[in-house]
């Protein structure tokens, strides 16, 4: 089909009227929401994130469609225990290009064994995510993260690729609604997290900055061998590293590993309540 023929036909027409109502609506506080219904017609999601980013802050939230009964697994423990296990946030703090991106496209080759997996994504019963990342700042990324729920249909090839050939007109879209609502997220973003301190001072009486470097990729679901290729040592260092701080924290699993660091989390937003 010739670019004019594709013009000329119905569904054409009504996809540009949508994208017009986009354009005319990005100044608004009400974007994030015609947003979301532009991209269920392209896409069959169950749940829409949309997450502004900046260096290793707290996310901060500017729109969701998540029932009250879910908030709290699917956003509040998100937002305040271990976004920065999340591959979509490291991906944007490596400096990720803009577009659209399969979670498994961006996830450590252990992810789905890993107990974040489980606590964040299987208990709402999500087994999919699309991410479409677009920088509207010299360090800012908002991200809209499309949830798929294991009931629902599977996401094709034909839908990622349709989500990758809007992704530039989204990141236009989102920088113009960024330029004119910045002001009402920058107090926000500068604001220093429980689960980032926690990062820092997380076994830090007991073990190594090497051990702690460990740490934070088993948490995130790193294999022994993706662990090692990312520290560039050896599989054997790797595995002596995990049994000494095994060891010194006290854990047998990965599992109490992942719930003492929560507990520590806890604990540091508690002291900064406080």
């Amino acid at each position: 089909m010739t670019p004019t023929e594709h013009l000329a036909n119905a569904t054409s027409l009504t996809w540009h009227r949508q994208l017009a109502r986009l354009f005319q609506a990005a100044a608004g506080s009400g974007f994030p929401s015609l947003l979301e219904q532009t991209l269920r017609e392209l896409v069959g999601f169950d749940t829409i994130l949309i997450n502004t980013y900046k260096g290793q802050r707290r996310p901060l939230l500017i729109h969701d469609n998540y029932p009250p009964t879910c908030r709290e697994q699917g956003i509040e423990r998100y937002l305040s225990q271990a976004y920065l296990l999340d591959p979509f946030f490291k991906a944007v703090y490596d400096g990720l290009e803009s577009g659209a991106y399969r979670l498994r496209e961006l996830a450590p080759d252990r992810f789905e064994s890993s107990d974040y997996y489980h606590h964040y994504y299987r208990t709402l019963g999500l087994t999919d995510e699309i991410g479409l990342f677009a920088r509207v700042d010299t360090d800012v990324v908002m991200v809209v993260s499309l949830g798929f729920r294991e009931d629902a249909p599977r996401v094709t090839r034909r839908d990622l690729l349709a989500l990758r050939h809007i992704a530039p007109v989204l990141e236009v879209l989102l920088g113009e609604y960024w330029k004119w609502q910045e002001h009402r997220f920058h107090q926000c973003l500068d604001e220093r997290e429980p689960v980032e301190e926690a990062f820092d001072s997380f076994g830090q009486e007991s073990l190594t900055t090497r051990e702690r470097q460990i740490v934070r990729l088993l948490l995130a679901g790193h294999s022994t061998k993706s662990a090692a290729r990312e520290l560039g040592i050896s599989d054997g260092t790797v595995k002596v590293h995990r049994k000494h701080l095994y060891q010194r924290l006290e854990v047998s699993s990965q599992s109490q590993l992942f719930r003492l660091f929560l507990d520590h989390v806890a604990l540091i937003s508690r002291q900064q309540g406080g």
